[in-house]
């Protein structure tokens, strides 16, 4: 999945091309890509979000068949940063790092889903990445665009995240 391709498929695009009509001052604010390995990527989906700014709401475009604006629940007023649109980089090669990371790391099983989250924080542009397993694991990359390199790799499990959810639960039970 190449970056630049799904772009111009969505400039392109009259959705687009309306929402920007009415919506001068929006810009890009994240972009999320979703590789299904666990059924050949016929579950593949692309969006990208835009924020705007008078409305402090974010809309989003389903760009993986044919482009469809979508509304979103905002769950958060504040501004989010403009990422860049110049990106030309194929997932697959930042998929290929996460793999020699798990070979590196000695973690098991197969990958299911990898969900890529292009997001800007301090200026600085990232892939929040989220791996699913097909042994319960969980892997957790933060991939740094512009050095093209891993600066974060968590290995957690399922069972880990059921703790927390367990745990967080308790404690409001006792209050």
């Amino acid at each position: 999945m190449n970056f630049r391709f799904y772009y111009e498929k969505l400039v392109d695009s009259e959705e687009y091309k309306n929402f920007i009509k009415k919506n001068p001052k929006a810009y890009p604010c994240s972009c999320l890509f979703i590789l299904d390995r666990e059924h050949s990527g016929e579950g593949n989906k692309v969006h990208f979000d835009f924020w705007l700014p008078l409305e402090k709401k974010m809309n989003s475009f389903r760009v993986d068949g044919k482009v469809e604006f979508m509304d979103v629940e905002n769950f958060d007023s504040r501004p989010f940063e403009e990422i860049s649109t110049e990106h030309d980089f194929n997932l697959e090669d930042y998929e290929e790092m996460i793999l020699n990371r798990m070979g590196e790391e000695g973690i098991s099983g197969k990958i299911q889903k990898l969900l890529f989250s292009l997001q800007k924080l301090k200026g600085k542009e990232f892939l929040i990445t989220t791996g699913f397993l097909n042994n319960l694991g969980l892997i957790k990359v933060t991939i740094s665009v512009d050095e093209k390199k891993i600066t974060n790799f968590e290995k957690k499990s399922f069972f880990d995240m059921m703790k927390i959810v367990k745990g967080n639960k308790n404690k409001e039970e006792k209050k």
